[in-house]
């Protein structure tokens, strides 16, 4: 008999045409095998037959629990990381397996639903999705996240897009050292962002303003491979210059960085050496900068302030110039702190304040001006020799100024790599930056501070405990590794797992450290401590046998391979293109966040996504609904008595029908005669065992879910 229609008004009208081969398996004998060689089910014994099927009785049916058993979604080798040329089309391709119905869509960093429109075209299918972006802007890149939902929830997958372009132009203009009559040294700060693509070379350009076309540039070089270069030839005695940078990467080059100032050769002088100010900083609260000084371009940015290049308008002396974002009292009230507090502390290994502005509209500090740039981009010069008796060398001066402020009660709560810097661009010497979150101890007045840089950041700040001198000793053992490695050695895949890493006190030495010295990784074994109290204070770290040993007379002076410095530094050059110092408050609640970022491929819990994102998630569960339907179904049959039938539909609908099996419109009950299953698929299936002439008429599944209702049928005929 044909498939019926529907038989009230919530019926789905549904195609059903019968199927040959789907559903419906007879065994004609005891064999086991039907006339068309399938396998069957065995029929019962004389002594096993009952005569009729129990009707009256529904035996409802869901599908088959699954809640603890296989997977959402499978992911089948995604890719996770995705890299295009900025106009280039990036093709971001995800194929998957699900049981039954998908919906999907994709997340661009986890706030923006991305949607079909002249940028981005979308293909999905029961097994994959496809996005495409068309001529690619260094504004695509990001996590690029495809949600799946089928009936059983939802998983994602995540793909890094990067997108290569040429190198912002350098972050500073060059600065000139060791100026002599006949030479120079130029030194530079790397561009913020690399393109995607390391940078291979700089570019040194140079103007001579005395020529008779004072605005053209010549190329003196185009494959400087570091921050720093000497010009030796090509200057006059009596020549006025300006120089400037333009960095390269496999892409392209950049635009050229800011002009340094005019150079005039003829005011050679010898390069700076290591002085300390005793001045007494007198606060100027009539004045504003600008009245005494010219300002120049910027050195850097934080989050109290930023930083520029000084001149004095009557002396022409060089000098950096804080200024503080201050809108309100309390950020006033802090940068006034500051001030106070670096104006009290004089010593070699310090920058030094030399004066300060604070007026209503206005709070600036002036400090000495360091051009030898940070220690770390120092070391990665291809001319500078790094070796292990050279970084303790560097960590002794770091010890000797934290030394003096922690003897002042003063506690810095900021120590990194990029707050050391070199005093020139030849020498050793260095100094300690940025005291914008030190705070002066007080007896029997517990600190407790909540910011900080999460790979230097010690436990107890995380923790939100109270802080002391120790706080910084662990900062200074993370500088240490880093020095003698280039590995962090807290560095997680995010800010979540880095804390996490950091607060367990989980850290183990890198391979590289098997050119070190036994004192070397002892020294920093003694620092990274979980508890306070056990780590080194600065006098005993000076005191220790790695520092007491001079370089003159150790026997390891093998070269470190600088190679995972840089990698670190180009890491950290990204970092400041969006933070300069992290809010631990932000960190510390994704440290607590359980949303599968751990890894590319997860399920979904909390996802952290913004608010249009997670409504374009949850959308995907009401895209899913749909009444019952029949991709498979039944069909008639002539069978004789005795045999065993075996009749299946597969069923889809969502959310998942509940199935009733009816008997010339009587509900079947299940019993050992009448055997129903309801498979995770979606396959339904009814099996008669030992058929009788009674057991004859038209068979019916319906499927109902609260959108509708769906039924097909067959005629049985039992043969006598």
């Amino acid at each position: 008999m044909a498939n019926e229609g529907s038989r009230q008004k919530n019926v789905s009208k549904i195609n059903l045409e019968l199927k040959p081969s789907a559903g419906l398996h007879t065994a004609t004998d005891n064999t086991g095998v039907t006339q068309n060689g399938t396998a069957s089910v065995p029929a019962l014994q004389d002594d096993d037959k009952k005569t009729d099927l129990d009707k009256g009785k529904a035996t409802t049916l869901k599908r088959r629990d699954y809640s603890s058993t296989g997977s959402l979604v499978e992911f089948l080798d995604p890719p996770e990381k995705v890299q295009v040329r900025v106009g280039e089309s990036a093709r971001l391709h995800c194929s998957f397996s699900s049981l039954g119905p998908t919906a999907s869509c994709w997340i661009h960093n986890r706030k923006k639903h991305v949607v079909d429109g002249e940028h981005t075209r979308i293909e999905s299918s029961s097994n994959g999705s496809i996005l495409t972006i068309s001529k690619v802007l260094p504004v695509d890149e990001g996590s690029y996240s495809l949600f799946v939902r089928n009936r059983r929830g939802t998983a994602q997958h995540t793909i890094i897009l990067s997108i290569r372009d040429q190198p912002d132009r350098p972050a500073s203009c060059p600065f000139v050292s060791q100026l002599t009559p006949s030479s120079l040294v130029l030194s530079w700060c790397g561009p913020c962002y690399d393109g995607g693509s390391a940078v291979t070379n700089y570019v040194v350009e140079m103007q001579n303003l005395g020529q008779s076309d004072p605005g053209a540039w010549t190329e003196l070089t185009t494959n400087c491979k570091d921050t720093t270069y000497k010009v030796c030839s090509g200057l006059h005695p009596q020549g006025e210059y300006r120089f400037r940078i333009r960095a390269c990467n496999a892409i392209g080059v950049s635009d050229p960085s800011e002009e340094s100032d005019c150079i005039k050769m003829e005011t050679a002088g010898e390069p700076q050496e290591e002085t300390v100010s005793n001045v007494e900083v007198v606060i100027d609260t009539t004045h504003k900068v600008k009245d005494h000084y010219n300002i120049h371009e910027k050195l850097g940015v934080g989050k109290f302030g930023q930083v520029f290049r000084l001149t004095h308008k009557d002396t022409g002396k060089v000098c950096a110039g804080k200024f503080y974002r201050a809108p309100l009292s309390k950020d006033k009230e802090a940068a006034r702190k500051e001030i106070e507090l670096i104006k009290q502390l004089h010593h070699p290994k310090l920058v030094q304040c030399l004066g300060a502005y604070d007026s209503r509209s206005e709070i600036a500090m002036i400090m000495e001006y360091v051009a030898g740039g940070e220690l770390f981009e120092r070391i990665v010069d291809e001319n500078f020799e790094h070796t292990e008796p050279n970084s303790m060398q560097y960590m002794r001066q770091i010890l000797e100024g934290v030394q003096y402020i922690h003897r002042k009660g003063v506690v810095h709560l900021d120590l990194k790599p990029e707050n050391i810097v070199c005093i020139n661009s030849t020498g050793t010497l260095i100094k300690i930056i940025d005291f914008g979150l030190a705070r002066k101890l007080e007896q029997g007045k517990p600190l407790m501070v909540f910011h900080g840089t999460p790979e230097f950041v010690a436990p107890e700040v995380i923790s939100y405990e109270p802080v002391d001198l120790a706080t910084d000793m662990w900062s200074i053992g993370v500088i240490c590794y880093i020095l003698l490695s280039g590995e962090s050695p807290f560095q997680g895949s995010n800010d979540a797992e880095t804390l996490a890493l950091v607060t367990a006190a989980s850290w183990e030495f890198d391979p590289e450290f098997d050119d070190i010295t036994d004192e070397a990784k002892d020294f920093i074994c003694k620092l990274l401590k979980k508890e306070k109290r056990a780590r080194m204070s600065c006098e005993q770290a000076l005191a220790h046998s790695w520092m007491a040993s001079s370089s003159s007379t150790r026997q390891v002076t093998k070269t470190l391979n600088k190679d995972k410095m840089r990698r670190f530094l180009a890491r950290q050059r990204w970092q400041k293109t969006g933070k300069a110092v992290l809010a631990l408050k932000r960190m510390a609640h994704l440290s607590h966040r359980s949303d599968g970022s751990e890894s590319p491929t997860s399920s979904m819990s909390d996802t952290g996504l913004g608010k249009e994102a997670e409504q374009a998630v949850l959308s995907l569960d009401q895209q899913l609904r749909c009444q019952p339907c029949f991709p498979q179904t039944l069909h008639d049959l002539t069978e004789p008595c005795g045999a065993t039938v075996y009749l299946a539909c597969t069923i889809q609908g969502y959310p998942d029908p509940e199935v009733v099996w009816l008997l010339d419109d009587e509900p079947l009950e299940e019993t050992e005669r009448v055997q129903m299953q309801y498979k995770e698929d979606g396959l339904c299936s009814l099996t008669l065992v030992h058929i009788q002439p009674e057991d004859s008429g038209i068979y019916e599944c319906r499927a109902s879910n609260y959108l509708g209702q769906a039924l097909c049928s067959a005629r049985l005929t039992v043969a006598r």
